[in-house]
């Protein structure tokens, strides 16, 4: 299934542990204009943003989780929101750095209380079924199975000419060939960080139009 087969890569090293010194005055002006043009829609400006404070990022994330896969979700979690709330980032109150750390700790405490509930729910699951795996279908598909599946497929078909060029051009890479991220920055001549956000904004996006489809909605 597309929008749940693409892993999210972020291969992060162990320098990664080590938080960035805090930005220069001029660090600072640069950040911020970086957000100036995120807030625009320029991508390469979060995937700069990206690369300068993703290592970041990841020590707080996992100093939090403790899970490694964990920590990476977060780190893209909280540049997905930094690319949709750009506009509310006022440099005057704080830096760009103090502003990213406060998303990334919000995201990682969510995950936290997240897998307390989806522990109650795998619990109950398995109270109500004791003999069966949670979320094992039963039976043969049936017709009215298979035209759900041929409107699902129109609906995916859909949600991927939504994207823009560069997005929809990222997510058939990254399924259609099978390429990692690193392999699809080589082909596209982009930056690993315009890369790894252009694909985490682009399984947003379809993934807020396929929730009716493939997932439950939010509550």
């Amino acid at each position: 299934m597309l929008v749940t087969s693409i892993a999210i890569e972020m291969p992060l090293s162990v320098t990664a542990l080590r938080p960035n010194a805090a930005p220069t005055a001029g660090a600072a002006d640069d950040d911020r204009a970086l957000i100036s043009r995120i807030t625009a829609g320029d991508e390469r400006a979060l995937g700069v943003l990206y690369d300068r404070y993703a290592a970041t990022m990841y020590a707080v994330a996992f100093r939090i989780s403790g899970e490694r896969a964990d920590a990476e979700e977060i780190v893209l979690e909280t540049f997905s929101q930094a690319w949709r709330n750009a506009g509310r980032f006022h440099g005057e109150k704080g830096s760009a750095v103090a502003w990213l750390t406060m998303m990334c700790r919000s995201r990682a405490l969510d995950l936290i209380r997240s897998r307390g509930r989806r522990a109650k729910l795998v619990e109950t699951a398995q109270q109500a079924e004791p003999t069966g795996a949670p979320a094992m279908g039963t039976g043969p598909e049936n017709p009215t199975d298979r035209v759900a599946g041929s409107e699902r497929a129109a609906k995916v078909a859909a949600a991927l000419e939504s994207l823009s060029p560069p997005q929809r051009q990222a997510i058939e890479l990254a399924y259609y060939e099978g390429l990692s991220h690193s392999e699809i920055a080589e082909r596209l001549d982009e930056p690993l960080g315009t890369v790894k956000t252009r694909v985490r904004l682009a399984m947003q996006k379809l993934r807020e139009a396929l929730t009716p489809y493939y997932f439950e909605a939010a509550t």
